[in-house]
């Protein structure tokens, strides 16, 4: 009998020293750490009536829009997508509720150098040569362990909203896939993807307050190793995107929205015709507690992926060898910074 891998036992593959996962006890710091400075970023983009695509879920041009938003910028707001605002403020709620617990509350649900799950800095952090002002939770199948070693006699609610929430964004996810993919000509029926389950992970970001914001990082630049990603970013404005040619661009909160972003597998199904958006946090100017969910959608993790024959013009070659997801996290864990260089042709 066969067993699946999952992303979670991939990532056990490639463990993290603990002085990488420990964040700051951010209540007690009244100036940022040398260990915390990075240099002031001054590539914004000029341009300021640049914005993001909205595209409206309703909108009978939904598909067209999608692509064209995937194939010149990466990434998308989308309204009219099906959850609810409610469920939107309930999961915030929960997670302002989890980083606002006492720090030595929060590190009995500290990620294990070996584990993917529960609390602590992003998994990126090692690959960078400065900390973050970030503190995160990281969520794969079910919440229940963790949340009851932060909460041994009330977990039931944090357990109940993350559940709903996750069971929405999977629909919310495939029905993203399926519109994207149409933009393309393709149908999910064409690919062979029928190789196990979604690998799927949910990440609470947290970013405190801070003495000096125009000194520390919130999220170093990255892209997203997953298929897609679907951010519920809040009210409060942090997330900016890199656009070529123009800098970098602040994704400004439409309240209900959803950003969508171009993960790494998408970018080289359609063999780099769609970009996986660089993107990173920055941190607010006002000093408020922000907040963000992100609902990573990744392919089965023995799916093989490669750039679709039927998607290169005339004369194009593929740029990339296929691929299986789980040799796709293997390089990215090692060679953070130029992935797609190991599987360029």
């Amino acid at each position: 009998m066969t067993t699946t891998t999952t992303l979670a036992q991939v990532y056990r593959e490639h463990p993290i020293h603990l002085r990488d996962i420990i964040p700051l006890d951010f209540n007690s710091i009244r100036s940022v750490p040398d260990s915390h400075v990075w240099p002031i970023s001054d590539d914004f983009s000029s341009d300021h009536q640049l914005m993001v695509p909205i595209i409206d879920l309703k909108d009978p041009n939904a598909v067209k829009l999608a692509g064209h938003a995937c194939e010149t910028w990466g990434a998308f707001q989308v309204i009219n997508h099906g959850i609810h605002l409610n469920l939107l403020e309930e999961v915030e709620s929960e997670a302002r509720r989890l980083f606002s617990l006492p720090t030595q509350t929060k590190m009995k649900a500290l990620r294990e150098p070996a584990d993917a799950t529960g609390y602590g800095l992003a998994r990126i952090s090692p690959f960078f040569p400065k900390y973050m002002w970030h503190e995160g939770f990281t969520i794969m199948d079910s919440p229940t362990d963790h949340a009851r070693a932060l909460w041994p006699t009330d977990s039931a609610r944090f357990c109940d909203v993350i559940e709903r929430y996750q069971k929405q964004m999977k629909v919310l996810a495939e029905k993203l896939t399926d519109l994207i993919l149409e933009s393309l000509a393709i149908f999910r029926e064409d690919l062979n993807w029928d190789v196990g389950s979604p690998s799927t992970a949910l990440q609470l970001n947290s970013y405190p307050p801070c003495p000096n914001p125009n000194r520390a990082m919130g999220l170093a630049p990255h892209t997203d190793t997953s298929f897609l990603t679907i951010l519920h970013q809040g009210s409060i404005t942090g997330l900016q995107i890199f656009k070529q040619g123009a800098g970098w661009i602040s994704v400004l909160p439409v309240t209900g929205a959803l950003v969508v972003n171009v993960g790494d597998l998408l970018h080289i199904l359609t063999n780099a015709r769609f970009p996986s958006v660089l993107h990173r946090a920055v941190l607010n100017q006002e000093g408020f507690h922000r907040l963000s969910v992100a609902y990573f959608y990744g392919l089965p993790i023995d799916c093989s992926v490669s750039p679709l024959l039927r998607l290169l013009d005339s004369g194009e070659n593929p740029r990339y060898r296929p691929v299986t997801v789980k040799e796709y996290v293997d390089i990215k864990s090692k060679n953070f910074e130029e992935p797609l260089t190991s599987i360029r042709i």
